[in-house]
């Protein structure tokens, strides 16, 4: 406890928790955005490679229960469904993270931040942007690219969201599919970070302890999810993508 309180002071761990709770809430409404609050909110008052190695354990257990949450079952079809996104997405997180300590990150977050932002406005706006059927070819590229995003930032899931909301996936097949996606990755993250030195024996406690005020709040979102239609869910969805877009594009012009 001495180490781990060495990188906090309790005030700063208290803070810490509360953007955790608020950024679980937003996970159990909507199925995503967790990584995008807490780096947002952690760096306000912490280091940012300690608050991404704050981000991943939480990110773990929180997918995990959002893959699992309708059964094994549903979350393997899910897994095989999307496997070739699955496949890019880890091997470009991977490669990506061994680079976080070298690579500026502002330029591949304007990169992504500036489309989705626009995807979301497009799609508010009343107009739409509908894939009539699935793409292997898409899912290399939107995979690979949300990967190579989130081994750099943490944060990997606009990309997915903007594309299973394209396809018009239903509103718990889409929870249930980001689960299994978010929670492969964040497991890919955890091991290459591992690699990196982003996680060592002084920022595990730290990740660890952020599991249960994200669960927390993921509970309480997720009660929120099962009382709304599949209308006001994707219009929920797309006001936190606009959210996370122009937060992706605020990163990367101001750092």
């Amino acid at each position: 406890m001495d180490v781990f309180f060495s990188f906090l002071t309790p005030h700063e761990l208290a803070l810490a928790f509360a953007v955790a709770i608020v950024a679980g809430f937003i996970k159990g409404m909507v199925g995503f955005a967790m990584p995008l609050v807490l780096i947002s909110g952690l760096t306000i008052f912490l280091p940012p490679e300690l608050a991404l190695a704050g981000l991943i354990f939480p990110t773990v257990a929180t997918n995990l229960f959002q893959a699992l949450r309708q059964g094994v079952k549903a979350a393997w079809v899910s897994t095989k469904l999307f496997k070739v996104f699955l496949i890019a997405g880890g091997v470009m997180l991977v490669l990506s993270a061994q680079l976080v300590r070298f690579l500026p990150s502002q330029t591949m977050l304007l990169v992504i931040g500036v489309p989705i932002t626009l995807f979301a406005l497009w799609q508010l706006s009343g107009r739409s942007f509908t894939l009539v059927q699935r793409s292997s070819r898409i899912e290399v590229l939107v995979g690979g690219f949300a990967g190579a995003v989130g081994g750099v930032s943490g944060v990997w899931g606009p990309p997915t969201v903007a594309y299973l909301t394209a396809l018009g996936t239903p509103k718990h097949d889409q929870m249930r599919v980001q689960g299994v996606i978010y929670g492969l990755g964040a497991v890919a993250l955890l091991f290459a970070h591992f690699g990196s030195g982003v996680l060592r024996a002084e920022t595990v406690p730290f990740s660890v302890f952020m599991i249960l005020p994200a669960l927390s709040g993921m509970w309480l979102g997720s009660k929120i999810m099962d009382r709304i239609d599949q209308a006001s869910f994707r219009k929920a969805t797309l006001f936190i993508l606009l959210i996370a877009g122009a937060n992706l594009v605020r990163r990367g012009l101001l750092g």
